[in-house]
C-alpha cells in the first residue's frame, strides 16, 4: 500500500505551519454527536489531526486522545498546540489491535488511493474494540483527482464509499451529506460517515 503522493505530502510538508494556524475551529457538533456515544474518558485515536484542534477538543472533555498524523511536520505544529506527543502514523503503518474505543478520521481518509481505501478501513477495524466506532469525513465526487494545490482525492460518491465497508466488519452505517468548505476555499460536498465494529458475530 503506498503512501500519500508525492504531491499531496509536499504540500503538508511546505505548508505545515500556515495549514495548521489557519483560523479553523473544531467541527463541534459533530464532535459531540461522536462523543456522545462513548463512555466518560474512552480512548480515541485521531488520524490526521492536523493542527491539533480537534484532539485538544477531545482531551478538553476527559477522552484519552492518541493524536496522529502522516505529517512529520503537521505533528510537530500539533505537538505545539496540544503539549504532548504527536505520533507520525501514515495509514498503511495503522497496526494497533483492538485498542481503542473510537476513532476519529475528520477530512482525512480522502486522501487515501481509491485502490487502498478498504485496506486502510480493514486496519482502522482491527485496531478498534468489538463496539468501538469511527467517525471519518470525505469530499464527494465521481472519481479521483487533485485540487489546485496537487493534493490528492478520493472523491467518492456516497454510493461508491458505502461498497467499501465489509458487511461483515462494520455496522450501523450510516453516511449524512452536508454542503461546507475546505482549506482551497472552493464549496464542497462532504460526506460524513459513522460505523461501529460488530460486537460479536451474531450481530453481524
Amino acid at each position: 500500500m503506498p503512501p500519500l503522493s508525492d504531491e499531496t505530502n509536499a504540500f503538508y510538508r511546505d505548508n505545515a505551519e500556515a495549514y495548521a494556524n489557519r483560523e479553523r475551529k473544531a467541527p463541534v457538533a459533530r464532535l459531540d454527536r461522536f462523543l456522545a456515544r462513548l463512555e466518560p474518558g474512552a480512548r480515541i485515536l485521531e488520524l490526521g489531526c492536523g493542527g491539533g484542534q480537534d484532539s485538544a477538543y477531545m482531551l478538553a472533555r476527559g477522552f484519552d486522545v492518541t493524536p496522529t498524523d502522516g505529517s512529520p511536520e503537521l505533528a510537530v505544529e500539533a505537538e505545539r498546540l496540544l503539549g504532548r506527543q504527536v505520533e507520525v502514523v501514515r495509514f498503511e503503518e495503522i497496526g494497533w489491535h483492538e485498542v481503542f474505543d473510537a476513532v476519529w478520521a475528520e477530512a482525512c481518509l480522502l486522501h487515501v488511493p481509491r485502490a487502498d481505501l478498504a485496506g486502510v478501513l480493514a486496519r482502522i477495524q482491527r485496531a478498534l474494540k468489538a463496539g468501538g466506532i469511527l467517525h471519518a469525513s470525505f469530499k464527494a465526487g465521481n472519481g479521483e483527482g487533485r485540487d489546485r494545490f496537487g493534493r490528492y482525492y478520493n472523491y467518492p460518491s456516497r454510493d461508491w464509499l458505502m461498497r467499501r465497508f465489509d458487511k461483515k466488519d462494520w455496522a450501523e452505517l450510516e453516511i449524512a451529506e452536508a454542503d461546507g468548505g475546505g482549506y482551497d476555499g472552493e464549496p464542497t460536498r462532504w460526506l460524513h460517515v459513522s460505523a461501529a465494529k460488530p460486537i460479536s458475530a451474531e450481530q453481524q
